[in-house]
């Protein structure tokens, strides 16, 4: 910056000014101060400054006095500083230096950082001179930004998030994720307590809940309760109880989970495992049922078997005393009996694995087209070497016309059965077929 003779001579004078009559009436002021001081002329050439000015920016007080303003300020602001400081100068009065803007100072080593200037205008001697009070904000706005980052998370988190006084238990502050599950707007909400929103919970039980938190005996309490809408809905909540600090004052933090699709979920799993213990239950019986049906059937066959076993044996045993060519109708006797008795045991063997394929469903059913008098024929054909003494079966009348179209061998084997079992059970009387 270019001066001419009547600025050098200005500047002369206002160094004087300051290092000669008053230099220790203002370092005395000054150095005493903690913001810096930088002290311009009207011609914005720095005639004094502080300790703390200096270390702000980097510099010695050799290397301010006499210089331009500018060697402070950021290049990109030089064109509007100019303006303000003469329209300053020409309305006097004390001001903060650029209201409802971000000003910026730049340091020896080319670095800039946010400042606050307060200016105060002053004569002396006849001059008119600013006594700039500067203030390095970095700190405060890296906090201010730190608060604003934490407050859009507030604002913006997905859960619900309340702040309440610890005494009046009034809500001081509640995000948007909780005024729009709720229904209510934040100014209602500061007119409400957390028992106006949770119907199952009264004053006793919370002032309960939280003590610990009071007493400094738990971080943070958790448990589940419901929350209740303004229009009279109510949804399942897991809240997160935590104490903390707005200032100096005490106050609750709350996070709260909307767990109403949790809730549904494990109401559907729960349904469906007692679904499936029931069902599980009732097969588990069937089984037990079935093993003992197994059970009586394999004791049934068991002594169905024993008894023909002893008569073939017995008549086998006997064949081989009868070796006389005049004892061959006795021989015959014998050999009948083990004939019939081994037909007996086939026809039992028969039925048995019949049983067994039907329950395990490998029986492979073919039907056709063949007279009912085929399968009765061959039923009490085997059935006449069952008859007790006394037995009869008595055959049915008009069998022959009657034509069936099923499985032959399972309608055989249902027979039998009934056959049988009629055999097994009746006096000796006819059977009717």
């Amino acid at each position: 910056m270019a001066y001419d003779k009547n600025q050098s001579r200005i500047f002369i004078f206002d160094l004087c000014v300051f290092s000669e009559k008053n230099s220790n009436i203002f370092n005395l002021l000054s150095e005493g101060v903690s913001d810096g001081i930088i002290v311009i002329n009207e011609e914005q050439i720095i005639v004094a400054t502080n300790t703390s000015a200096e270390e702000m920016f980097g510099y010695e007080k050799e290397e301010l006095i006499g210089k331009p303003l500018e060697i402070l300020i950021p290049r990109r602001y030089h064109n509007h500083h100019d303006t303000y400081v003469q329209n300053f100068f020409a309305k006097g009065g004390k001001r903060q230096m650029g209201h409802g803007r971000d000003l910026y100072g730049i340091s020896k080593n080319g670095h800039e950082f946010p400042v606050e200037a307060g200016l105060n205008p002053f004569k002396l001697y006849g001059s008119t001179y600013i006594m700039t009070l500067i203030i390095d904000i970095t700190e405060r706005k890296r906090r201010e930004k730190e608060l604003s980052h934490w407050a859009r998370i507030f604002d913006e988190s997905l859960n619900e998030i309340y702040v309440f006084d610890t005494d009046s238990l009034r809500f001081i502050n509640v995000n948007k994720e909780a005024q729009r599950n709720l229904g209510y707007n934040l100014q209602e909400l500061t007119e409400m307590t957390p028992m106006d929103i949770k119907p199952d919970l009264n004053l006793s039980e919370f002032r309960s809940l939280s003590k610990p938190l009071l007493e400094d005996e738990m971080g943070k309490v958790d448990f589940e309760t419901k929350h209740l809408r303004k229009d009279g809905t109510l949804y399942p909540v897991e809240v997160h109880l935590q104490l903390s600090l707005m200032g100096e004052k005490k106050v609750f933090f709350a996070i709260i989970l909307d767990i109403t699709e949790r809730k549904g979920y494990t109401e559907k799993l729960e349904k469906m495992v007692e679904e499936r213990t029931r069902q599980l239950t009732k097969a588990l019986a069937k089984e037990k049922e079935l093993n003992e049906l197994k059970t009586r059937f394999l004791s049934l066959v068991s002594h169905e078997f024993k008894t023909p076993l002893s008569s073939i044996l017995t008549s086998i045993t006997l064949l081989g005393k009868y070796t006389e060519t005049e004892q061959q109708e006795k021989r015959d006797k014998h050999v009948n009996t083990i004939k019939n008795k081994v037909k007996y045991l086939n026809t039992i063997l028969n039925d048995f694995l019949s049983l067994e394929r039907l329950e395990s469903g490998k029986v492979n059913y073919k039907t056709e087209i063949f007279p009912l008098s085929k399968v009765v024929n061959e039923v009490i054909y085997n059935a006449n070497m069952l008859l007790k003494s006394g037995q009869k079966i008595q055959y049915p009348d008009n069998i022959d016309e009657a034509i069936v179209f099923f499985d032959e061998k399972t309608l055989e084997l249902a027979l039998s059965n009934l056959v049988h079992n009629a055999i097994k059970y009746s006096q000796k009387i006819p059977l009717l077929i």
